[in-house]
């Protein structure tokens, strides 16, 4: 039996994706701190992929674990979901995953670490290859207005322009790598305020595109399959996103048009990178961020921060979620 692609998959299935996010983000916020980046990574993959089980939809995953991380993965190809009934189809949904997004941010206790996810109906996400991307992120203001090759001073100018600021008013979030050097003076002689983050390119990427979040651009080089997600959420945002394959070596061009890219120097926007008609974005914190708040425990339970979109509705829903872990003492629940 073919999937049936003919739900509305955003009103089914959005509000079960976040407690997929909620599920993965508790169990790895169990490890925070520890030191352990791959019983970080493992907790979530687990929890990730025990809660698809209670999800009515035949689920692909076509963006999984990265290769690096060396953990156990939702492997690209899994098929995820609940097991089947008589008689029910389940609507057929390609789904990018990241169980952790900053494996080290939650093994030290450091800021900014997600639990997150992107669906979409077949083929409506690319199949991005586990290599690095450059990426150009700004709300929607700057769609249309911003160059990926363009002097980083130049992009800058057109960015306030658009949030009609000044360039010294901008915030930039960039990833503290060796490779952003020459991208971090270009920034700082532009007169425009940095904010470097040791891992968690997606999460800034969102943040860029939500107004209020403090954060007005997202440049330099990070993950492509980290690229595709981010695209999903700003499909649903509006907001504005440039990116091209980091495509140095023969084994990866190989790989890449493998996988059906023809040109590995093609320049990417949000629509590109996730073509579908009907994207679910869904995203919850596991540790302290600008955008969502950390796992919160409590006797007998958790409290986390979720967020969940739609590229229908373009809205962003905040969830705030209590979650008892058996019933409550006899002073009832106590959240802090």
């Amino acid at each position: 039996m073919e999937p049936n692609t003919g739900f509305n998959i955003e009103e089914r299935l959005a509000l079960d994706f976040v407690r997929v996010v909620e599920q993965a983000a508790v169990d790895s916020a169990r490890t925070l701190g520890r030191g352990d980046k791959e019983a970080s990574d493992r907790a979530a993959v687990r929890a990730m992929r025990a809660a698809f089980n209670d999800v009515e939809v035949n689920g692909r995953i076509v963006i999984g674990e990265g290769e690096r991380d060396e953990a156990p993965m939702l492997y690209i190809g899994e098929r995820v979901g609940a097991p089947a009934r008589t008689g029910v189809e389940y609507p057929g949904v390609d789904i990018a995953v990241d169980p952790l997004e900053g494996t080290n941010l939650c093994a030290y206790g450091m800021p900014n670490a997600i639990a997150v996810l992107a669906a979409a109906e077949p083929g409506g996400l690319l199949h991005a290859p586990d290599c690095y991307m450059e990426k150009l992120i700004a709300g929607a203001a700057c769609r249309g207005a911003l160059e990926l090759d363009a002097p980083v001073e130049d992009n800058l100018k057109t960015i306030a322009r658009c949030l009609e600021r000044r360039v010294e008013d901008l915030t930039v979030i960039v990833l503290d790598r060796p490779r952003h050097e020459t991208l971090i003076g270009a920034i700082r002689k532009a007169g425009a305020r940095i904010r470097l983050i040791p891992d968690g390119d997606l999460s800034a990427g969102v943040s860029a595109a939500v107004r209020g979040a403090g954060v007005h651009a997202v440049m330099g080089i990070g993950g492509a399959p980290e690229g595709v997600i981010t695209a999903a959420a700003l499909r649903c945002l509006h907001g504005e996103m440039l990116a091209r394959l980091v495509v140095d070596k023969a084994e990866l061009e190989e790989r890449v048009r493998a996988m059906g890219i023809k040109d590995p120097q093609k320049i990417y926007t949000p629509r590109d990178l996730a073509p579908g008609k009907e994207i679910i974005f869904a995203a919850s914190g596991v540790t302290e961020g600008p955008l969502l708040k950390g796992v919160q425990f409590f006797g007998g339970g958790s409290r986390t921060h979720s967020l969940v979109m739609t590229s229908a509705t373009r809205q962003v829903r905040f969830l705030d979620t209590v979650r008892l872990d058996g019933p409550p003492g006899p002073r009832g629940i106590r959240l802090f």
